[in-house]
């Protein structure tokens, strides 16, 4: 068994059997090509089928020794149990030598998040004389009004917006489908950006229904959306590291202060389990204790 072949196999896998998006099928990829390294180092003669307990334990000893936090360690692992996991399932060997792997202790990490008012104060830092001003607006009203992963924002189509319901159609993890409320505010910047930017530009041939466009008529990129709120946190001097998920975090820490159901901000962001979303009560120490209060029969 080729590791190099047998890691292109499992990524086709990942791709046409299990749906995963472009972006977790690189992060797989590039977990196997860590250990393909470290066994063409130590081991070079050995192949996927051969791997043990004791050399996949010496390998995240040796990633520990290069600096790798236990979070990134602990994705790396299970990129490796997928990937033995689809050797047995393919019939290529018996067991899994990664079954029994520890993983590293990791703290719960909360996420950073924005006031309202620094929310506000970012999208009035807009400088809407410029060609491309209500774009950028309509991007953070729809970033913050359905708490969209920045790939979701990228990806948005018009034929997936209907305004006249209230709800946006959105492409999640997986190509799994979801519907998410959006604000008459967000409508409304849509609408002055389609009106004063995207009418007036040459579109690009297969771009025509992705709804926020570069001045060469093509959908933006991630790496865009970055930078425009890297610009805007810079010009209003917010000393907090954001990205476009701090947008979502904010989304969904507003939500659940307000007193929203848990259940239905885990449907509006599309996380699989509601553990995901429960990350969010951690935010808001006084939301807790008054759920306690109201909703606990001895309370």
């Amino acid at each position: 068994m080729n590791w190099l072949t047998t890691i292109k196999e499992f990524e086709s896998y990942l791709k046409i059997e299990r749906s995963l998006s472009v972006n977790s099928v690189e992060a797989y990829e590039d977990d196997m090509y860590k250990l393909y390294q470290f066994i063409q180092f130590k081991y070079p003669e050995l192949n996927p089928e051969k791997v043990t307990l004791k050399i996949l334990q010496e390998f995240i000893l040796w990633i520990n020794e290069l600096g790798m936090s236990a979070r990134s360690q602990a994705r790396v692992l299970s990129g490796i149990r997928a990937f033995y996991k689809y050797l047995i399932m393919e019939d290529l060997i018996d067991s899994s030598p990664a079954e029994l792997l520890e993983f590293p202790r990791i703290g719960r990490k909360l996420p950073e998040f924005l006031s309202i008012t620094e929310i506000d104060n970012l999208i009035a830092a807009i400088d809407l004389s410029k060609a491309e001003g209500h774009r950028n607006r309509a991007i953070l009203e729809t970033l913050y009004s359905c708490g969209l992963r920045v790939s979701e924002l990228v990806n948005l189509k018009i034929s997936h917006i209907y305004f006249d319901d209230g709800f946006i159609k959105v492409m999640g993890k997986g190509s799994k489908e979801r519907l998410v409320p959006i604000s008459p505010k967000a409508i409304k910047e849509i609408n002055n950006y389609k009106i004063s930017y995207r009418n007036h530009i040459a579109i690009a041939k297969g771009h025509e229904d992705f709804l926020f466009l570069n001045r060469r008529g093509k959908k933006l990129t991630r790496v865009m959306i970055f930078t425009i709120i890297k610009g805007l946190a810079t010009k209003i001097g917010l000393q907090k590291t954001i990205s476009p998920h701090t947008f979502r975090h904010s989304f969904a820490t507003h939500l659940v202060e307000g007193g929203a159901d848990l259940r239905a901000v885990q449907e509006m962001l599309g996380h699989e389990s509601i553990i995901t979303t429960e990350i969010y009560t951690h935010l808001d120490r006084e939301y807790l204790r008054d759920a306690i209060i109201r909703f606990h029969p001895r309370s």
